[in-house]
């Protein structure tokens, strides 16, 4: 059947510079036509894009692409099998808000799709199973086998490993692009992610810490409870025997371990405390990352009124120069007429010098 239209918009189309991740590049001059297709005969979403003679957009939409929209009127998304990033300015907030709803029903869509394929392999792969290999080897010979072996389910089964390899290294290289476009975010967003497992690291060792505290004060309470013990037998001992001596040094002993385990108490405290000043620095940097992310916005947002306001001047600046050009040819012109008449008063007036003197 071909592939049909779906949706249909006009915008500015820029690619990221793949040399520096970080800038755009426009992929044309004006605004041209981007539309949805559906290719119904290999049952898959495009976004397509022609320039001129080019196609400048040939992006095939997959549940795991993401539109995100980082101004009023610019979005962007990712596309591993092109190895690019695609952005799109728009004329209005509308058309902007159209083409992101249209994108979020494509990419559903697009995962309907996959889960219904994924359902048919779920029905085919039992029935690969049933015979064991040692029967298959037994039965080579048997037409039921061949063809439980080499008909279409195995074929759907290998397209559904394929489709799943090649899925998850779409993931694994859309994890790599940035999301924004740009290095700053990228560095802001791998600070986040090292402070996240930080602050995990940080939570998981104050766990360990107040269990470890918990464990140390019962340890502390029978040492005391021992120590009280030991005394009442010291006692008893120096009332009957006299030997105070060896119970002097063994209460002694016990007092000093008590004394390392406050030591010790004392210390996780402040290890505690420590952690938890960590965990407030975090939120901060929170806070500060929030904020970066308001300014790259705005900043993309002036960059492209700049642009436009370029394109006006550049426009203006060529109708500038077209209208001086008519005017040095008008003047070109002016000044030969006079070239020809100052000749002709000239020639006039060496006549009458001539009638004069005869």
């Amino acid at each position: 059947m071909g592939e049909q239209p779906l949706f249909t918009t006009k915008a500015h189309v820029f690619q990221i510079d793949p040399t520096t991740k970080r800038n755009w590049i426009p992929a044309s001059k004006h605004a041209v036509t981007v539309s949805f297709f559906y290719d119904a005969s290999r049952t898959v979403y495009r976004i397509i894009s022609v320039g001129g003679t080019k196609a400048i957009i040939n992006s095939t939409v997959t549940p795991n692409m993401t539109f995100t929209k980082t101004s009023q009127k610019f979005g962007q998304w990712a596309d591993s099998r092109a190895n690019t990033v695609y952005g799109l300015g728009f004329s209005s907030e509308q058309h902007l808000q159209q083409f992101s709803e249209q994108f979020k029903e494509v990419k559903e869509a697009a995962r309907l799709m996959r889960e219904k394929s994924q359902e048919k392999f779920e029905l085919i792969s039992p029935g690969l199973n049933i015979a064991p290999l040692q029967a298959l080897s037994e039965d080579r010979h048997s037409p039921t086998t061949l063809l439980c072996v080499n008909g279409s389910g195995e074929e759907k089964l290998f397209r559904s490993k394929s489709a799943d390899l090649e899925l998850a290294s779409k993931k694994e290289y859309v994890k790599k692009i940035p999301s924004e476009g740009s290095i700053c975010e990228t560095k802001m967003e791998t600070e986040l992610f090292s402070l996240r497992k930080s602050n995990a690291e940080l939570v998981a060792a104050l766990h360990e810490a107040n269990s470890s505290i918990e464990q140390w004060k019962n340890q502390l309470a029978q040492y005391q409870q021992e120590t009280h013990r030991l005394r009442d037998q010291a006692t008893e001992l120096e009332e009957q025997s006299g030997h105070t001596v060896s119970c002097e040094n063994r209460t002694e002993d016990l007092f000093q371990s008590v004394d390392d385990m406050e030591a010790l108490l004392k210390a996780k405290d402040e290890e505690i405390n420590k952690l938890q000043g960590r965990k407030s620095d975090f939120q901060d940097l929170e806070e500060e990352r929030e904020e970066i992310n308001k300014r790259m916005q705005e900043l993309e947002q002036r960059n492209f009124e700049l642009e436009q306001q370029v394109q006006k001047a550049e426009q203006n600046l060529a109708s500038s120069l077209e209208a001086r050009q008519q005017a040095e040819s008008e003047v070109r012109k002016v000044v030969e007429v006079l070239d020809v008449k100052i000749f002709d008063l000239t020639s006039l007036r060496q006549s009458l010098a001539n009638f004069l003197d005869k």
